[in-house]
């Protein structure tokens, strides 16, 4: 019997999955608790874990995006409420891993309206860690307006609100974050 995991005989790893659960779990998280709970340990914790699973780790990468998923939002409920284990705020497992899967399937419909090819469902994994990946290389302010607005679903006021800044400001750094964005991934589909 061989060692080696399904998932890595299939070419599909778990880690290939790093930064869109970073992604996914950064969009959770509010302003106040960002800066306190380490999300690459949350994200690394949750890529043991599928290590840890073996054989029991899914084979297709829906499959696993969505096992992640789940696994994510055990992890960081648990984070959060150790970190605020004095129950200052309650924090339920099963709405993050609604809010978890809101917003991983808002990243599917905005890669699908980029790349309507055949080869969209081919590349899917490939195509979330890449979006994950572009999203860092924006500037700081863009990032936060393009996850807020569309990878949250909030309205460009509800950001302003968030960013002290108005909603016309908000749809100026939406629109050059989406642009250049665009840009960014155009460059690594042709790589």
């Amino acid at each position: 019997m061989s060692s080696r995991r399904p998932a890595e005989d299939s070419g599909s790893s778990p880690e290939a999955f790093r930064e869109y659960l970073r992604l996914l779990a950064r969009l959770q998280l509010s302003p106040h608790l960002s800066a306190k709970i380490d999300l690459s340990g949350v994200v690394q914790e949750t890529l043991l874990e599928a290590y840890k699973a073996g054989e029991n780790f899914p084979r297709e990468p829906a499959r696993q995006a969505a096992w992640l998923r789940r696994a994510l939002a055990h992890n960081l409920t648990d984070s959060i409420r150790r970190f605020e284990s004095r129950g200052k705020y309650k924090v339920e497992e099963h709405s993050l891993e609604q809010a978890l899967e809101a917003s991983s399937a808002r990243i599917e419909r905005y890669l699908a309206e980029q790349q309507p090819t055949p080869d969209r469902d081919l590349a899917g994994r490939e195509q979330l860690s890449r979006l994950a990946e572009a999203l860092l290389m924006l500037p700081e302010d863009q990032r936060v307006a393009v996850e807020l607005h569309h990878l949250q679903g909030q309205t460009l006021v509800s950001v302003g609100n968030r960013l002290g800044r108005s909603r016309e400001a908000v749809a100026g750094l939406v629109f050059r974050g989406l642009k250049k964005l665009r840009a960014i991934l155009g460059e690594r589909r042709d790589q």
